[in-house]
């Protein structure tokens, strides 16, 4: 039986034989996990029905609009009918569209919308496929950094000399094990979210490691106002700040720390700058407010002695301090973690085994695992021309807004004039927020193509439609960053319908824009697969792995386990001979270089900056709820919302909302009831969930649900229960300008109109 990779792991799918489906087509009937993980993650039941469920596209589609009245902006977007065609002739109409846009407007006025996720296959990986094409036609405008981690990706190189290089090279879990006593966890270590990675694990082990650590003794802490944040059996400690004051929750940690004299000055004064410029912000000698336990307790609404006794107990154990993801997904994201290497660093315990600061602990499955000194087998993407890029959740602003300036990491970017949006891979309709806003945009554009299996909403926005293949509909590699295991992919169905692999649609529009040789090579996928292992294979250097037809018959190749890794080992040993890459090659508690950029909403060392959306906003008096917005536990993202396993966690055939008992009493709300929560941006159906884990005054709703608008409804209401349909887009700061859709404000009333149908 062949085993297959997704994000969510290794498995084997039994596949009905299509002559003997429905339809003549075949399907998975169940999946059996990889015999080597032994905590294999129950998403994989979402792929069961998959290969021919209803929403699959099975033929090209052009959305009949674009095709009476031509290119150009359009309110019907998303709305349209769509008329099909065969692939001859789309093909043909899409390779004049293209290009007419790159003769007139130039590769400047095209985006290149892809977005990670879609493949854990190295070579049909759809954001390495369509940056290839665009490349070969004269270049595009591009994203940087991503939606899970752009604040942090922005602001670490300047505090600690690198972003994703720091946030995948996170002290080893085999070191936590043996070496830590304490763990403090801002933001919780969601369980759920160890269940992905990208390009998958071959064997999900957080939570043996974790088991290792409370088997051991080690003591955990959560802080956050969502006990369900951390795995029950930890037996952690709860911390119930409200959402958004993280950040002053650090920094009286830091005034403990500094006024009682608990720090670690020979290691502040050999390793860090900036602690001149830090103290007296703590102390209130800068601003007459002291950081201290009172007031930080005043707004997060904990004990005085809840902060006192915690930073007294970190200055005496070995003591990890990390941060999720969720925080900076927010206004004024950088703070919380800047504040966590402040407090850290006073410790003295970064580069030490167990102790120090991370940034992604149960945020996925490889953080915390040792990275691969070996580079994955990759598509090459070629050279794109255009310099232009946006950072990747500023897209809406950039479609209404062409022309106008923005600041970004210190620097002043013009938005470009968008005509065309190429996407492959990816559902902005789920990651952006403000839906609305981004539908608004989305109208604005004059030609939009997408390659997609499903009907998504992204889908239903754009002009041309062209069927894609599934993963277990093609033949591939699969690899993963911090993964011994190197999977062959081997098909497992014939293709849906009339769809296609998005290598088959780019090399026959790249034959009729003459650029065939550029884009293929004159390979065909079976063979850019051998090219690409064996190519693998002679830059690891390492004689012993098998030639690809060995490696194909036998399934998969294991290499050596990657040995267990101190996160700033090197630099904490030998500050001058292992310096980081910091302007001052320590680390930065003040940053000279972010303070000279004069941005209001990130000065120069972290500081409590009151958010718009938390309990102690105006906002609050219409909308008194704190929603989190955080990723779901029962798929990927938006990723086979459909599938079993999703479907079976639906209240009244929406996504739930979880609520404390003492506000849905207050509301008249029992548990099972449909609810409308809402704001002044939008509205979506929900399923109620009464849950005491939450701080009364937090619900919590997944994102991921497939956005569904009743159609005509002002302000828009979504049935499936989308929460980014509620959150604002706006950048977290002038910095980074990353996402911050993890918090807003919402009121939440029991539903007793008409009940719209549930999605299906």
């Amino acid at each position: 039986m062949p085993t297959h990779l997704a994000h969510w792991g290794a498995f084997s799918p039994i596949v009905r034989d299509g002559a003997d489906g429905v339809d003549g087509h075949a399907d998975v009937t169940a999946v059996r996990p990889s015999t080597s993980d032994t905590a294999p993650s129950p998403l994989l039941g979402n792929l069961v029905g998959s290969l021919r469920h209803p929403l699959r596209i099975d033929r090209p589609y052009v959305r009949a609009g674009w095709l009476e009245r031509g290119r150009g902006p359009d309110r019907r977007r998303g709305e349209d009918a769509f008329v099909s065609m065969s692939w001859d002739d789309v093909l043909d109409v899409l390779a004049d569209e293209l290009r007419g846009v790159y003769d007139t407007a130039g590769p400047d006025a095209v985006f290149g919308g892809s977005y990670g996720w879609s493949s854990a296959g190295r070579f049909h990986h759809a954001q390495s496929q369509v940056h290839r094409f665009l490349n070969t036609l004269g270049g595009y405008v591009r994203s940087v950094n991503t939606y899970s981690v752009g604040t942090s990706e922005v602001l670490l190189p300047h505090i600690l000399g690198g972003g994703v290089e720091v946030l995948g090279a996170l002290t080893s879990w085999q070191v936590l094990a043996e070496h830590t006593e304490l763990m403090v966890c801002v933001g919780g270590l969601p369980a759920k979210n160890t269940a992905v990675a990208p390009g998958g694990v071959s064997r999900h082990r957080v939570s043996e490691h974790l088991r290792s650590m409370a088997d051991r003794g080690v003591e955990f802490v959560i802080v956050g106002p969502d006990r369900a944040d951390i795995p029950e059996e930890l037996s952690a400690r709860w911390l119930p700040v409200r959402p958004g004051t993280d950040t002053a929750f650090l920094l009286a940690l830091a005034y403990v720390l500094v006024t009682e004299r608990r720090y670690d000055a020979a290691f502040v004064r050999t390793h860090c700058t900036g602690f001149d410029r830090v103290v007296p912000y703590l102390t209130g000698k800068a601003d007459g407010i002291a950081k201290n336990p009172a007031w930080a307790a005043a707004l997060c609404g904990i004990d005085v002695a809840a902060i006192t006794e915690l930073a007294r107990a970190m200055s005496t154990r070995r003591t990890m301090l990390t941060v999720t993801y969720a925080l900076q997904r927010a206004e004024f994201g950088e703070q919380p973690v800047w504040a966590a290497v402040l407090v850290a660093t006073l410790l003295g315990q970064i580069g030490l085994p167990g102790g120090g600061f991370g940034h992604g602990y149960g945020s996925m499955a490889d953080n915390g695992l040792p990275a691969q000194t070996w580079s994955l087998p990759t598509l090459p993407q070629g050279t794109n021309p255009v310099t232009t890029a946006i950072p990747v959740a500023r897209i809406a602003d950039m479609l209404l807004n062409p022309g106008r300036e923005y600041d970004y990491d210190g620097r002043r970017h013009r938005y470009p004039d968008i005509e065309l949006i190429y996407w492959c891979g990816g559902n902005p309709f789920h990651h952006h927020q403000q839906l609305t806003k981004l539908r608004e945009a989305w109208r604005r554009v004059n030609t939009i193509v997408v390659h997609e299996p499903y009907w998504t909403a992204t889908a239903r926005h754009a002009d041309i439609v062209l069927p894609a293949t599934v993963t277990l509909e093609r033949d591939d590699i699969g690899a993963s960053r911090a993964d011994a295991v190197l999977t062959a992919m081997r098909r497992c169905a014939d293709p849906y319908a009339e769809a296609w692999d998005d290598y088959a649609i780019f090399a026959e529009l790249a034959a009729r824009l003459g650029v065939a040789e550029a884009y293929t090579e004159d390979r065909t996928a079976e063979q850019w697969l051998r090219h690409l292992y064996e190519d693998w294979r002679q830059r690891t250097g390492n004689p012993d792995l098998p030639d690809f037809g060995a490696f194909w018959a036998a399934g998969s190749v294991t290499l050596p386990e990657p040995q267990p890794s101190v996160l700033f080992a090197d630099f904490r040993r030998d500050p001058m001979a292992h310096p980081l890459r910091t302007p001052s090659g320590r680390i930065e508690l003040y940053s000279a270089t972010i303070a000279s950029f004069d941005y209001e909403d990130c000065p120069g060392h972290p500081a409590w900056l009151a958010p718009a959306e938390w309990h102690g906003s105006p906002r609050a008096e219409w909308f008194p709820l704190v929603l989190l917005a955080n990723n779901p536990a029962t798929r990927l993202h938006s990723q086979l919302d459909f599938g079993p396993y999703s479907q079976a966690s639906k209240v009244a055939g929406r996504e739930p909302i979880r609520m404390h008992p003492a506000d849905a009493a207050s509301r008249g709300i029992v548990d099972g009831d449909l609810v409308r929560v809402y704001n002044d941006r939008g509205a979506c159906l929900a399923g109620a969930v009464l849950d005491d884990d939450l701080l009364p005054g937090v619900v919590q709703l997944s994102t991921g649900a497939w956005f569904t608008p009743v159609p005509g409804t002002d302000p828009v209401l979504c049935t499936a229960g989308s929460v980014n349909v509620l959150t604002r887009d706006t950048g977290s700061s002038r910095l980074s300008q990353g996402c911050s859709g993890s918090r807003v404000l919402v009121e939440v009333a029991r539903w007793s109109g008409p009940v719209p149908p549930a999605p299906s």
